[in-house]
């Protein structure tokens, strides 16, 4: 069979990945094919892929689907790491969530993946002093997946938001690598202050459902915090904390929780 996109230069095991499995799924369910089609298959490259992606789930009377692509193509041109880290974030859902089956699968069907990458080109135009844009992409990311990220946050690659529903992230929060996340989290603040007032994540953090940390505080790397629990203060790293307040039970059980997704609190 004749490849369906063009040669790389460049090995991109994630993007011929997807291809391979694009190809298997039109012939599975060839009502999708369309939609895989234009989706994937027909582009060159993951960056156009994801891009389209974009423009397709943030168009609206307002702005069309043309000019939010545009605004995509142009910040993947510039900035090689967004599509790198949209690589690692595929992986990174792949590997953590049990739901997930295929590299395909995050870039067409999951909106904790979609609402990820449509920030990161929000967080570029900001980067750029392309603010009311950004504010635009928030906006529109907020109506489309119930995600809401300011676009000054800033959050690092290798990141599975699970469900993604009713996620907040402020806008001075700093999110590390390989942090896992799942619905209703909150990274907020704690009052009306206007500087640096939102929670900075350490790499590898698991932070579980309805979460809430608030306040500029540090999460130390490789933590756990419990569903459900509300911090306030600093957490240790390698550290459980859980309830409401929260307080350290215990050690983080193991030394990737982000990676081995788990939550119970009795593990060690």
């Amino acid at each position: 069979m004749a490849k369906t996109k063009t040669q790389l230069t460049e090995f991109d095991p994630v993007w011929d990945k997807i291809i391979t499995e694009a190809e298997l799924a039109v012939r599975d369910e060839p009502l999708l094919g369309g939609l895989i089609h234009s989706s994937i298959l027909h582009h060159a490259s993951i960056e156009r892929a994801l891009a389209y992606r974009t423009s397709l789930k943030l168009a609206s009377g307002e702005m069309s689907e043309q000019l939010i692509r545009e605004i995509c193509d142009a910040a993947y041109a510039d900035d090689p790491l967004l599509s790198l880290s949209a690589r690692a974030d595929i992986t990174a859902v792949y590997e953590r969530d049990p739901a997930c089956h295929r590299f395909l699968q995050p870039l067409m069907f999951f909106k904790g993946f979609q609402a990820l990458q449509a920030y990161r080109i929000g967080h570029w135009l900001w980067q750029n002093g392309r603010q009311d844009m950004a504010y635009f992409f928030q906006m529109r990311v907020s109506e489309a997946f119930g995600v809401d990220i300011h676009p000054a946050a800033t959050i690092g690659k290798g990141i599975m938001i699970d469900h993604a529903h009713s996620i907040v992230i402020g806008e001075t929060a700093v999110v590390g690598d390989n942090v896992s996340m799942l619905h209703s989290v909150t990274l907020g603040g704690t009052g009306k202050e206007e500087e640096d007032r939102h929670p900075k994540i350490g790499d590898g953090v698991l932070i579980g459902a309805g979460a809430k940390v608030l306040g500029n505080i540090h999460i130390g790397h490789c933590s756990r915090i419990a569903a459900g629990s509300v911090v306030l203060h600093d957490v240790p790293p390698k550290s459980t904390v859980a309830g409401v307040p929260a307080k350290v039970v215990g050690a983080a059980g193991c030394a990737t929780p982000s990676i081995t997704m788990d939550q119970l609190l009795g593990t060690q």
